[in-house]
């Protein structure tokens, strides 16, 4: 067996604003695995200035681990428990390696095309006229879950835009989701979770930043709305931190993104964990390229999630991966007609 990695950019078509900056670029890692003449791929979505893996050395640890793919699967992660980016790219590898279809890693009616997943609008933070606009272009794509990035711009222009959408659709039409990236400080953020609940949303995520565990907990008993957990999970990776930390704070709902908790087997524990402590959640995807994002949805499907997930980023970049994914009417769907093409 021979592997490989490959750095690669990714470019928004237009910049993506979020309450920690607005982003021009994605940087990720594509992982490669040969073993003869059968071939697999990869992705290690490294999240700049977010994954618990931004560090010095990361492609020092892609390399080591090309340097020991012999090991397998298994050991490897063992390894790499620390490094959640690449956790998933290696779990990625090794099942597009024995597939019959290195694209297809978990074969279903989705990759058929016969199924789709039900997934959410995503609306960038912006001026007003520019949310304004993503919010009508993505009614009239026919999305019926929303989801706005807010928190960067005053709170009250943001009030105003939820206040325009509900004056044309009511919570059973258009489901509201809103995230706040950890925008809001523990004195103000109940007081803006009372006003932003007077436009039935479904969940806020992350009101107050990540690591302040007692806040959380008390906030999440005091909401008038329901709030989900999201970088609050990144950087746990053993599983008494893990049932502590929802234990302790008892969410209404976590997300998943594993590129940040470690693939598969991170997002499985996740899921176990939060339906013991009857915890719903749902999964998003995490900037990656179309190889991940196939990754994700593929997994999701498999899981069988009967709400909207947050796996509309295919799109946002000029030089993704062609693939066989489309979003139509709120739904993504995998074209088994249309080839990929891995032009790195």
């Amino acid at each position: 067996m021979r592997a490989y990695f490959k750095k690669y950019i990714l470019h928004f078509k237009r910049p993506g604003g979020t309450s920690r900056g607005v982003l021009h670029t994605k940087e990720t890692y594509f992982l490669f695995l040969e073993d003869g003449h059968k071939k697999g791929v990869g992705e290690c979505g490294l999240f700049r200035g977010l994954s618990a893996d931004d560090r010095l050395d990361y492609e020092e640890k892609m390399q080591w681990v090309c340097n020991n793919i012999h090991l397998g699967k298994e050991a490897l992660l063992k390894q790499v428990y620390d490094l959640p980016s690449i956790q998933f790219g290696v779990e990625q590898v090794f099942l597009s390696l024995k597939s019959e279809d290195m694209f297809q890693l978990f074969p279903s009616d989705f990759t058929k095309g016969k199924a789709a997943i039900p997934i959410n609008g995503l609306i960038w933070m912006g001026s007003e006229d520019f949310m304004k606009e993503q919010i009508a272009q993505k009614l009239e794509e026919g999305f019926t879950t929303l989801k706005l990035k807010i928190g960067a711009i005053d709170f009250e222009t943001e009030l105003r835009l939820l206040k325009s959408i509900r004056k044309q659709f009511t919570s059973d039409e258009v489901e509201i989701r809103v995230d706040a990236n950890g925008a809001f400080s523990p004195k103000e953020v109940l007081e803006k979770l009372k006003r932003l609940s007077e436009y039935q949303l479904h969940s806020i995520e992350q009101p107050i930043k990540a690591g302040h565990w007692e806040e959380m907990a008390e906030l999440c008993t005091e909401t008038p709305l329901p709030i989900a957990l999201d970088e609050e999970l990144i950087g746990i990776f053993n599983l008494p931190e893990k049932e502590k930390l929802l234990s302790t704070i008892k969410p209404q709902y976590i997300i998943l993104k594993p590129s940040l908790i470690g693939g598969f087997s991170g997002s499985n524990e996740w899921i176990a964990l939060a339906e013991k402590y009857n915890i719903d959640w749902w999964i998003t995807s995490a900037l990656e390229s179309n190889i991940g994002l196939n990754a994700i949805a593929q997994y999701t499907y498999s899981l069988n999630i009967n709400m909207p997930q947050g796996l509309g980023t295919g799109g946002l970049f000029t030089n993704n991966i062609d693939s066989p994914s489309e979003v139509h009417k709120g739904y993504l769907h995998y074209n088994p007609q249309k080839q990929w093409n891995l032009h790195i």
